[in-house]
């Protein structure tokens, strides 16, 4: 009798994929950047005893984002937010959520609809949940208007450098957006080596300026708290154009009106 040991016939060193390969199909993402989910709720006692300069708690804005398999059926490829069929509510839900669409005032480039709509509580909750978050139902009713009001800072800080080219364009209109958290912009990498924190995230806005397509980059960061409103929120944008002739040039324009280093 042979001393040679029996082998399972099905090779199981081989890694398990999946059948379709993401690295040759652009995956779809939501526009809206989950992980930053936490910095939408007030701080717990826990968080604000922390002396650390930089939140250990941040960094995880930084991870990629939890891959959703082979079905991306859940977001529309055409403006990458949710489709409307998930506002249905999930298997797990405990409570019932808002299913109704805040209207920005962010004018939307080719399309039918002029003004861009923001997920409801539901979509918005549904979102969550296939990012593998374990998101309460009823911090939705916190983190949603949060998420709305801070897009719209951010439209308001755009139009500050648009007045620029009112001329030429009176009426600029947002094409498209990716939230890009992973991506560290070089001037908030050179900020935190002088000791300020990093942004909790990062969005790249497309403007369509009357046919001409023009990036602003935006970086997402915890304000500073009220010492006399301890649970209360605040967040700074540093919203610029990016890097091209034209963005640094604006830069520069912008920095002899304010009078300040851009």
């Amino acid at each position: 009798m042979s001393d040679t040991p029996k082998e399972c016939p099905v090779d199981h060193s081989a890694p398990k994929e999946c059948p379709v390969d993401h690295k040759k199909v652009e995956e779809p993402t939501c526009p809206v950047d989950h992980n930053s989910y936490k910095n939408f709720l007030p701080p717990t006692a826990d968080e604000q005893s922390q002396t650390c300069p930089v939140d250990p708690a941040t960094y995880k804005n930084f991870l990629p984002a939890s891959k959703e398999g082979c079905d991306s059926d859940a977001i529309d490829s055409t403006n990458n937010m949710p489709k409307i069929s998930e506002q249905n509510a999930h298997t797990d839900q405990k409570i019932a959520l808002a299913k109704e669409r805040e209207t920005s005032t962010i004018p939307r480039a080719n399309s039918d609809d002029k003004l861009w709509v923001y997920p409801s509580e539901q979509m918005f909750f549904n979102a969550m949940r296939r990012k593998n978050w374990s998101p309460e139902e009823e911090d939705m009713q916190v983190v949603v208007p949060i998420h709305n009001a801070v897009n719209e800072m951010a439209w308001q800080k755009i139009l500050e450098w648009e007045k620029m080219h009112q001329t030429e364009c009176n009426q600029p209109m947002l094409l498209k957006f990716e939230g890009r958290p992973k991506d560290i912009t070089p001037k908030a990498r050179i900020r935190s080596w002088f000791g300020y924190k990093l942004p909790f995230d990062r969005h790249d806005w497309v403007v369509d300026r009357c046919g001409e397509k023009v990036t602003y980059v935006i970086d997402f960061y915890s304000g500073k708290q009220d010492p006399k409103k301890p649970m209360s929120l605040s967040f700074y944008l540093d919203v610029r154009p990016a890097v091209s002739p034209s963005g640094m040039w604006d830069r520069l324009r912008m920095s002899f009106r304010k009078g300040e280093f851009m």
